[in-house]
């Protein structure tokens, strides 16, 4: 009868059975993962570069303060002046009408580049190629000097009499003229970013809707729109700060919007650089707030894909608070302690 022993089956580093307390244990083998060091990656050129980004902002924050050249007393003499509040309100007043008409337009002319009539669709094609071959600036220009074309502008029966007409200087104005400029500007590409939201689309959901008995107008408005906005939205953001900045171009029109009041002050007073910082900071004030609109405009059409959408930076901040205030309770309650027989002291 032979003899057996526990020990030959214990793991490895595992102390002997029937070891005493004050028995030593065996280390580890060489190959247990157990005795690796663990040593965290440095990325040394991330550092490199960390600090060299660091150092260059810090040095444009000192220069931004400390050049006189920037001169900042006039900078804050104009940047709240009314002169210079009216001319924001006038860009505003561009930008709003000229994103209502043009995506209104752009998105007609989307579903007459979707349709299955050969005229809607080449009118449409052609109308987006020659809009957007044609710079903005010229096509300001042309719509300001629209009454040198034609004098006259009136209503009748085509190619016969006309029955009632105005002169066309005194019905386009001015802002008429920038504000039919930058729409039909805008719907050149309003149209290209509305129908590619509406592609975007699974055509078996219009198959299903059709099978239903829904009406067609009652499917792109219940059905392909709501879908296509998520696709929509980002480009079309982009595209209103885009036309937020580019009413800058009517400075050509001596209309009194934020860019060309900003050149009006500093041809009188000279001060190029403070006046080109208050249109600069209205301009990134604005974008802003334009972005703002954006991310919550998004995240509303973003339900139906996220049944829950991440919160946004103001919950994220009254969550933050929330803590520190839960923290800072929970550290100036009393500590309560025990005595030996159990009961509070």
């Amino acid at each position: 009868m032979g003899l057996t022993t526990d020990s030959a089956a214990a793991p490895p580093g595992a102390a002997s059975p029937g070891a005493g307390a004050g028995a030593r244990p065996v280390p580890p083998a060489k190959d247990d993962p157990a005795s690796l060091k663990v040593v965290p990656a440095r990325h040394y050129a991330r550092w490199v570069a960390a600090v060299a980004v660091t150092v260059l902002v810090v040095q444009f924050v000192h220069g931004l303060a400390t050049n006189p050249v920037w001169e900042w007393n006039v900078f804050f003499d104009y940047v709240l002046s009314e002169t210079i509040v009216q001319a924001v309100g006038v860009t505003l007043q561009l930008t709003a009408y000229a994103t209502v008409l043009g995506f209104l337009m752009g998105s007609v002319l989307a579903f007459m580049r979707l349709s299955r009539s050969p005229v809607l669709q080449t009118v449409a094609w052609t109308y987006i190629w020659i809009f957007r071959s044609i710079p903005m600036i010229v096509q300001l220009v042309f719509w300001f000097n629209l009454g040198a074309l034609y004098e006259e502008l009136g209503v009748g029966i085509p190619f016969g009499p006309v029955f009632w007409s105005v002169d066309s200087n005194s019905l386009i104005g001015t802002i008429g003229a920038a504000i039919i400029g930058l729409t039909l500007h805008q719907a050149a590409y309003a149209a290209e970013i509305v129908r590619g939201g509406v592609i975007a689309v699974d055509h078996g959901q219009l198959e299903a809707a059709a099978a239903l008995g829904i009406p067609r107008l009652r499917q792109i408005r219940r059905i392909v729109l709501p879908q296509a906005m998520r696709a929509i939205l980002p480009t079309a953001g982009n595209e209103v700060i885009g036309l937020l900045k580019g009413t800058s171009v009517v400075y050509v029109m001596a209309i009194g919007e934020l860019f060309y009041q900003v050149q009006v002050i500093y041809g009188r007073n000279g001060r190029v650089i403070p006046l080109l910082m208050v249109a600069t900071a209205w301009y990134v004030v604005l974008t802003s707030l334009l972005s703002v609109a954006q991310y919550y405009v998004e995240r509303r059409y973003a339900r139906g894909a996220n049944r829950t959408p991440p919160p946004t930076p103001f919950q994220r901040t009254r969550r933050f608070v929330r803590n520190l205030r839960a923290a800072a309770a929970q550290r100036n309650q009393p500590v309560v302690s025990l005595d030996l027989a159990g009961g509070k002291r």
